[in-house]
């Protein structure tokens, strides 16, 4: 994962990319609800985005100089959108499934997608996957309804997450962007996460999980994203993430024994078809962009 990574990553197509990607950060998160009866949540997701700065820093230093004001407050903006959706996402899982959390927070790359492709085929998509989510969501309203509210929010930090990263990304600094974004991340995270924390401190093996977690999760997971938002379109990027939702399924069925119901299942298959909807619109529009007149 240092600054020369970059170069060998672009030997790997954008799908095998998100593959390693979604599977590094829900392992993260397997680790992080594994930790919630120990750690909360709040302070889960401040020692995720503290761990992903340490290590982030640590392999961009050299190049931490002669920032100018709007990247620095483009890094800004950008830790602040991750580091929230960090915190609702892990809010949410503290009460939702893993593999439907993703599913349901997935309306916010959707919107995206759909903002940059306005065609009838598009409606429909979004259409496909609102009811997805709909149909996800309704089964939490009596049950989980703050769980709901905070995956929706998350949802939103998402689609800013991606908005913004892009922005980053363009200025073709490497990781230093996000690394100096996790940075802002932490002080933002820090009034939130740091009171009732203080066990944390005291217990190694909590503390080292903690940040583990934003190494697996961070690091790793979003240094991917970047290196792919600087490969294709954000339209692109967003259909891409429709890998993500299928891998938190898997991983939380395999490592946490959370399985799937029925409704859920049927919740889910809306949301990837109008993912897969998406996906041809774009590749379509990629072809027509790529034809010689």
């Amino acid at each position: 994962m240092n600054e020369g990574a970059p170069g060998a990553l672009d030997r790997f197509s954008p799908e095998a990319l998100f593959v390693v990607s979604g599977i590094s950060q829900y392992t993260g998160a397997v680790i992080a609800v594994s930790l919630f009866d120990d750690v909360s949540p709040r302070t889960m997701a401040l020692l995720r985005v503290i761990g992903a700065a340490i290590v982030l820093m640590a392999f961009t230093w050299r190049s931490q100089r002669t920032w100018t004001r709007s990247q620095v407050q483009a890094a800004a903006l950008f830790g602040a959108a991750t580091a929230l959706m960090n915190l609702f996402f892990y809010l949410a899982i503290d009460r939702i499934d893993l593999g439907k959390s993703v599913v349901i927070e997935f309306i916010g790359p959707i919107a995206v997608a759909a903002a940059f492709t306005r065609t009838r085929r598009n409606t429909a998509a979004l259409l496909l996957a609102v009811v997805g989510v709909m149909v996800l969501g309704g089964v939490e309203i009596d049950t989980e309804p703050l769980g709901l509210v905070y995956i929706l929010l998350a949802s939103a930090m998402w689609a800013a997450y991606i908005m913004i990263g892009r922005h980053v990304a363009a200025q073709d600094r490497g990781l230093s962007g996000l690394a100096l974004g996790m940075v802002f991340g932490s002080l933002v995270l820090a009034p939130i996460g740091l009171p009732g924390s203080g066990d944390v401190w005291v217990h190694p093996a909590w503390l080292l999980a903690g940040l583990s977690v934003g190494v697996f999760s961070n690091a790793v997971g979003y240094s991917i994203d970047q290196h792919v938002l600087r490969r294709v379109p954000v339209r692109r990027f967003a259909v891409l993430l429709a890998l993500l939702p299928v891998t938190a399924m898997a991983v939380g069925f395999i490592a946490l024994d959370q399985r799937p119901s029925t409704i859920d299942l049927i919740g889910a298959a809306l949301v990837i078809a109008g993912v897969v909807s998406q996906e041809r619109e774009v590749l379509a529009a990629a072809e027509l962009e790529t034809t010689p007149a």
